[in-house]
């Protein structure tokens, strides 16, 4: 992987770590193909006896018996896996928790019966602590086109480096479902909403190496006293599944000569993106919409114009309440303090709110900020006039 340069780190050594994840995920995958008829599902609610693992909530399990001279592997499920199971099973998500926590000795034999009268060809990806034992992270279907972190990371990365944005770090997360890096640029840079509101450009990338989302490259816009980013609809998505649904079968024909040059091609793909992302014209056109966007002046209550946007943007009663709180830390920064509560206002007060998200959920925060730079008239009126 590329050497890692002093100009894209922060002071955190965020890159550093994360990349030392991605690395260390990559060396512990290892993908199984199997039909279900020979998969064997079981929770264990105690200790399990021989292996010396103790359970204090009950797991769930994938067993793969000895097959072609390889050894019985044992999987435990994390919340990925399970949620796919019971996905392609027909079970709600809830209904499936509940049973195999509180009833898995009547559950597994019917998750079993599923396996064994749906056979189906699956991919158990997994994480390995041993040859016999690991997690299985994801279970998806046998056409699942694999372009993992790492693919994306070295794609990415030397174009980074050499970038005239200067591209710095900001934050660089791993979940069960997602890989994110976001970063911003040290020299792209402009006076946004008000006087001494200083935003700029910024940069994302997301992948998910287990059905949770495609390949995304993404432009943001920093606020940067208090690093609120909101992301525009200038992004780029490279679907898991083969693009023409039309030929997903034909994925796994594919030899691992035809696979690994289609995932080069999509890694030329996303070193172009990322070169074609450091844009001061997509830049500039996001910092005059903030400007005009601080001259939309709310009118009626702000508490209530929260309410107004909350029922707008159909966001749920406690996630409204973190608008609030966005607010209220958004009108005392530079650049809004003592100025009129506005529509710049109410989108850095939403992407606030990704400051403290789970990093799963950041993006559909940032997303959001757009959405209320983006709002029709008649919804901002609705918001703006809200008493």
């Amino acid at each position: 992987m590329h050497t890692i340069e002093h100009t894209i780190e922060n002071d955190d050594r965020s890159l550093a770590r994360f990349i030392q994840t991605v690395q260390e995920q990559n060396a512990r995958k290892r993908d199984f193909t199997a039909n279900t008829a020979i998969v064997q599902f079981r929770t264990i609610t105690g200790e399990e006896r021989g292996f010396g693992r103790r359970y204090p909530e009950p797991v769930s399990q994938l067993v793969l018996e000895r097959d072609a001279g390889l050894p019985t592997t044992i999987l435990d499920c994390n919340k990925v896996a399970r949620d796919q199971i019971a996905a392609k099973a027909g079970i709600d998500v809830r209904t499936f928790e509940r049973f195999r926590t509180h009833y898995p000795e009547q559950f597994d034999p019917l998750i079993n019966q599923v396996f064994q009268r749906e056979p189906a060809q699956r991919i158990i990806r997994s994480y390995m602590d041993s040859d016999t034992r690991g997690t299985a992270r994801a279970v998806v279907s046998d056409k699942f086109k694999t372009f993992d972190n790492i693919h994306l990371v070295e794609a990415a990365l030397p174009q980074l480096l050499d970038s005239d944005a200067q591209w710095k770090i900001v934050s660089g997360d791993v979940t069960d479902m997602r890989m994110y890096l976001r970063l911003k640029s040290e020299v792209i840079t402009g006076e946004g909403a008000a006087v001494g509101d200083l935003m700029a450009l910024g940069l994302g990338l997301s992948n998910s190496e287990v059905g949770h989302g495609s390949v995304n490259i993404f432009q943001l816009f920093y606020t940067l006293s208090c690093l609120n980013g909101m992301q525009t609809g200038n992004n780029h998505r490279s679907t898991h599944i083969t693009s023409a649904r039309a030929e997903t079968d034909t994925w796994g024909l594919l030899t691992d000569e035809a696979k690994d040059a289609d995932n080069h091609a999509l890694e030329l793909k996303v070193r172009d993106l990322v070169g074609g992302m450091a844009s001061r014209d997509a830049f500039d056109e996001v910092i005059e919409k903030m400007r005009l966007a601080s001259e939309d002046i709310i009118t009626g209550s702000p508490n209530q114009a929260v309410e107004a946007l909350g029922k707008v943007l159909q966001l749920p009663k406690k996630a409204t309440g973190n608008v609030l709180d966005g607010l209220l830390a958004t009108i005392g920064q530079a650049g809004y303090a003592g100025n009129p509560v506005s529509r710049a206002t109410m989108v850095n007060a939403v992407t606030a709110v990704a400051n403290t998200a789970q990093p799963d959920d950041v993006d559909d925060w940032q997303k959001l900020g757009g959405r209320v730079l983006e709002l029709p008239k008649s919804d901002w009126q609705r918001v703006a006039m809200a008493a």
